[in-house]
């Protein structure tokens, strides 16, 4: 994701337990764990289904699609390697990775009391692909040729070239399984109907078509490898981490995830009386600027260039994110294989005169008008103050005349993927954890920004070559190669890479598990006791 989506990692949580402050409130009480988020769902006309599976590709609703959906796979409490949920067991048929199989588990059945057959998960693919969402998921199941049942638990994908990666793809909601008999085959949703087979039933409230609350019962009849460990969790809704935080200190919520500001953080992890876990630890969310490579503005590459060449990637990370950051020179980050520094290899440290250099040799105007959009309400408190310092750094050169603008991202993410804006702002929490869902969701015909962006080599020979390595150590060398390229071509500019951080009720267990290795809410993980 968040893509997964997409979330920019401004910032969400997981390890290292440090105690701190927190008021004497019950409002959460003993009944179900309350989550605090500033994450919002809302039907709207470019998302009239938020959570139908062929549509939702945004961490905080596939938050939400986890908990309810099965997939055939899914990623474990920790690691990168997929376990079979749905499925009994699932495997490669051939050598060549082009054909997969799958045995469901028998006695699967929807919260409607349907029985979940291969007939259903043949549905749920062919739905996506045949709807085709233009901001969905759908690009996940693109290599599918086809999907055979040849028995009701027997379940057979062929794919149109071999993919090493599928495995991490079916364990997404992309591929959710939904009943058959409850969504149409050709099109979406309306509202928030939610029929599924996951750990969790869904209930929500919803006023002026946005939903003011989740509550995810313990579902009785989830057959899979979830253990849940509570019978129920409420997701509230807040509109800022101020707020939320307030929350959490009274009492009112249990535990609180993403959006949390960087003096926030400092704040709890400073604060000396017990009551609250501050939970850290690294995490694979990524922050990067994207560029529409057939605006007038950036059209040249080395307009792009430039701005790589001028960005202190160092002071953002400092000063506007107080550490709670790391500066990214890489699309693919550190922790995952094929991770290298190719942005510092190319353009080394800030330097004006190299970046009035590049601008010169292609006979560029300057100063260049400039306009950097960001969403004002998605990635949390401190995107709006990076992005100033993003126009400082570039104004303070001369070579540019830079503005900002804030859009909410009800606007924000449709107008991005219409090319409406030169420079934007983006997050990318990954769908699985492994270096071609850091590269090649940015490349290619159906990319997710929707990008005009292409390069045949990264396409047509890298990507293709690296997903006939099972073993996914040996497919970092492709990756390499392709980061050379994009630090080059400059389509996307990586900034800086989150932490994880989760501030929790020290009465609540399990919260070194909330977030999986592709920062996933795992609900099922939290309880209540010492």
């Amino acid at each position: 994701m968040n893509r997964k989506t997409l979330v920019l990692p401004a910032v969400a949580g997981l390890l290292a337990p440090v105690l701190v402050a927190c008021g004497g409130g019950d409002g959460a009480g003993q009944g179900a764990i309350v989550i605090g988020t500033t994450d919002r769902f809302e039907e709207t006309t470019d998302a009239p289904a938020p959570f139908d599976p062929a549509a939702a590709y945004d961490n905080g609703l596939w938050n939400v699609l986890h908990s309810t959906f099965q997939t055939l796979l899914r990623l474990p409490r920790s690691g990168t390697a997929p376990e079979p949920d749905a499925a009994e067991k699932c495997g490669w048929s051939d050598r060549l990775n082009e054909q997969f199989r799958c045995t469901l588990r028998s006695g699967l059945k929807f919260s409607n009391g349907h029985a979940l057959t291969s007939e259903d998960v043949k549905f749920s693919i062919d739905r996506s692909k045949a709807i085709n969402f233009e901001n969905g998921p759908v690009s996940l199941l693109s290599n599918i040729d086809k999907v055979e049942t040849p028995g009701e638990l027997e379940v057979v994908f062929h794919l149109k070239t071999p993919d090493a990666t599928f495995p991490q793809k079916i364990s997404t909601p992309a591929a959710a399984i939904v009943d058959s008999e409850s969504y149409d085959k050709n099109k979406l949703g309306t509202g928030f109907k939610v029929v599924g087979s996951g750990p969790y039933t869904l209930k929500t409230d919803v006023q002026d078509d946005r939903v003011t609350k989740v509550e995810l019962n313990r579902n009785p009849d989830y057959k899979g490898s979830v253990k849940v460990q509570n019978s129920k969790v409420e997701m509230r809704f807040f509109d800022d981490s101020t707020s939320m935080e307030a929350a959490l200190k009274s009492g009112d919520i249990d535990l609180m995830t993403r959006a949390m500001t960087p003096e926030q953080i400092g704040r709890l992890r400073g604060a000396g009386e017990k009551g609250v876990q501050l939970l850290e630890s690294t995490s694979q969310e990524i922050s990067y600027l994207a560029f529409n490579t057939e605006d007038p503005v950036v059209k040249q590459k080395a307009v792009r260039q430039a701005i790589a060449q001028l960005v202190d990637r160092q002071a953002l990370t400092r000063d506007d994110y107080q550490r709670t950051s790391e500066p990214l020179y890489s699309m693919v980050p550190t922790g995952i294989t094929g991770h290298q520094n190719a942005f510092a290899n190319k353009y080394g440290d800030p330097s004006t005169d190299k970046a009035r250099a590049l601008l010169k040799s292609a006979n560029v105007t300057t100063p260049v008008p400039l306009t950097l959009t960001y969403t004002s309400d998605h990635y949390g408190e401190a995107t709006g103050k990076a992005f100033k310092t993003l126009q400082k750094q570039l104004n303070d050169s001369g070579l540019f005349d830079t503005k900002v603008q804030g859009v909410k991202w009800s606007e924000f993410r449709p107008e991005s993927s219409k090319g409406k804006y030169a420079v934007y702002g983006m997050g990318w929490v990954p769908d699985f954890p492994d270096p071609d869902n850091f590269v090649a969701p940015f490349i290619g015909k159906d990319n997710f920004l929707g990008s005009p962006y292409r390069n045949a080599k990264i396409s047509n020979e890298l990507i293709p070559q690296s997903r006939q390595s099972v073993q996914r150590d040996t497919a970092g060398k492709y990756f390499q190669q392709a980061e050379d390229i994009l630090a080059d071509d400059v389509p996307v500019l990586p900034l800086w890479q989150g932490k994880h951080y989760v501030a929790a009720s020290s009465k609540i267990t399990g919260g070194e598990w909330v977030l999986n290795s592709s920062s996933e809410l795992q609900p099922w993980e939290l309880g209540r006791g010492a």
